[in-house]
């Protein structure tokens, strides 16, 4: 079996200098995030959420992103689940964009604040009926002794909002992610990655600056 300290490989598909950037960061992820769809990768939207709890103990988890626009990132959850208790305690957050087949990655560093109840009503009556019953069924993050007695509860709902609406759960809820810092990561050859970071300044306009791979 090889060792998995000797796996390792060349990143050789593109590079990202000043040129590229541009004055607004999320401009820029606009454009890797459009490269990633139209590359057809696997979960373009897919992010890593980190937060923090009461200890000072970090906790990741994937979650989709659903709208990025100049307020922010946003995405939805129930807010029931560990990662909205955190951001109740502490609404510190790190987002993480992993798109390894094109050698890029994003960091994303903000603040995480509640969407109103009409962004997350709008959402949760956009989405498939079989995922709007599992929003009424699953206590997100909490115990269950089985799975067959999750997928029980999950089909005796199916069958109860069959025939009409499925109402609006009141622990459905979802987050705007307003970022200070972003930072864009392209993979070099030898190890010499770019990576530029953007920090917004006391005047509430973003600056960037290349750092050290």
């Amino acid at each position: 079996m090889q060792s998995i300290s000797d796996i390792r490989r060349e990143y050789n598909k593109a590079g990202l200098d000043t040129d590229s950037l541009t004055a607004n960061p999320l401009d820029l992820f606009d454009i890797w995030l459009q490269n990633a769809v139209d590359a057809k990768l696997d979960d373009p939207t897919a992010m890593t959420v980190a937060t923090v709890d009461s200890s000072g103990q970090p906790s990741q988890r994937i979650v989709l992103l659903k709208d990025v626009n100049q307020g922010g990132f946003i995405f939805y959850t129930n807010l029931g689940s560990k990662k909205a208790s955190d951001l109740k305690q502490n609404n510190k957050i790190s987002l993480h964009f992993p798109w390894h087949m094109l050698e890029r990655q994003v960091k994303v560093c903000g603040t995480a604040q509640p969407l109103s109840v009409a962004e997350v009503t709008k959402y949760f009556f956009s989405r498939p009926k079989p995922s709007q019953v599992a929003a009424w069924v699953s206590q997100q993050s909490h115990p269950i002794a089985t799975k067959q007695l999750l997928m029980s509860q999950f089909h005796a709902a199916k069958q109860k909002f069959l025939q009409g609406e499925v109402p609006f759960p009141s622990l459905w809820g979802g987050y705007r992610v307003i970022p200070h810092e972003i930072e864009f990561w392209q993979g070099g050859e030898h190890r010499m990655h770019d990576r530029f970071l953007y920090k917004l300044d006391h005047n509430q306009q973003w600056q960037h600056q290349r750092l050290m791979p």
